[in-house]
């Protein structure tokens, strides 16, 4: 088999519904499709019984969050490319036979991102350079809202889309593992509940002398984060916060750690006088 697609899924049933459509339109490889449910309550496990009777259902009894859930899905697949999907992706009938044929070409790479485009056709900028302690800080401090170029390093601005290249890190959202690379790896580190858990896997296979590469040679359309749009401001942002703590507690010192901690305490006294100062305001007037 070439592909085990794990899509891991929480309250998303619609957009879920079109991705699997559009993954069984697929031409020219073996694959299996396993979803895996994080406890939603929208019927989505439901609606995938009734409808994709080929495809493999894990419902989870709770939301494991995205590595968990993942790596659930992981040790029960047979393919020899293991493809990280969001429920929110739409493939095309040829991105799977393209990135088959780009993989078997290119044997040095393994861990591989393609080309997302948004549902306007746009390119969805999602290379990046490893965090840093000067970019994660100034993201707790929101500095990019006064200083727009502040992570323009860290974003890689500078990244040409259309070409293939090895690169730190690349989106999570459509994130394919050689099985090989997959033995000497393991699954995601499940200390992650959301979030700088595909950036840790980036980081170990470098660390072990791997290569993760990004290429054009296929694309997928990316809807962009339609189960977190569900969670309100507050919870994304503890979310966000506790994984890039942990992130950088696992490969950065403690000084780095320190200081990291120290801009969001500081980010959120400034957001919380911001916020008072602009209720008064609205008071006022």
């Amino acid at each position: 088999m070439d592909f085990s697609i794990i899509i891991v899924s929480w309250n998303v049933k619609d957009k879920l519904r079109e991705n699997l459509k559009r993954l069984i339109t697929s031409k020219d490889v073996s694959f299996e499709v396993i979803v895996v449910d994080n406890n939603s309550y929208d019927g989505t496990s439901e609606m995938v019984e009734q409808e994709f009777k080929t495809v493999k259902l894990i419902k989870n009894k709770d939301n494991y969050g995205f590595a968990k859930a993942n790596n659930i899905a992981l040790r029960q697949a047979e393919g020899d490319y293991l493809l990280l999907l969001n429920p929110d992706m739409l493939v095309e009938e040829s991105t799977l036979s393209n990135l088959l044929t780009w993989l078997k070409n290119n044997e040095q790479a393994d861990v591989v991102g393609c080309k997302l485009v948004d549902e306007h056709g746009l390119i969805v900028k999602h290379v990046r350079s490893f965090p840093g302690v000067f970019d994660q800080a100034a993201i707790a401090l929101k500095l990019p809202h006064i200083f727009k170029n502040i992570l323009d390093k860290y974003l890689r601005i500078d990244f040409d889309y259309s070409r293939s290249s090895r690169v730190d890190s690349i989106r999570g959202s459509f994130f394919c593992i050689r099985r090989k690379t997959y033995k000497i790896l393991g699954g995601l580190d499940e200390r992650y509940f959301v979030w700088f858990e595909e950036v840790d896997y980036c980081r170990q296979a470098k660390q072990n002398g791997l290569e993760v590469w990004y290429t054009p040679a296929t694309q997928c359309i990316d809807l962009v984060g339609q189960s977190f749009k569900q969670l309100k401001g507050g919870k994304k942002q503890k979310y966000f916060k506790e994984s890039m703590l942990k992130y950088f507690l696992k490969w950065h010192s403690q000084i780095a750690v320190l200081t990291i901690y120290l801009a969001w305490l500081i980010g959120g006294v400034i957001y919380n006088i911001g916020l008072m100062f602009s209720i008064k305001s609205k008071n006022n007037t």
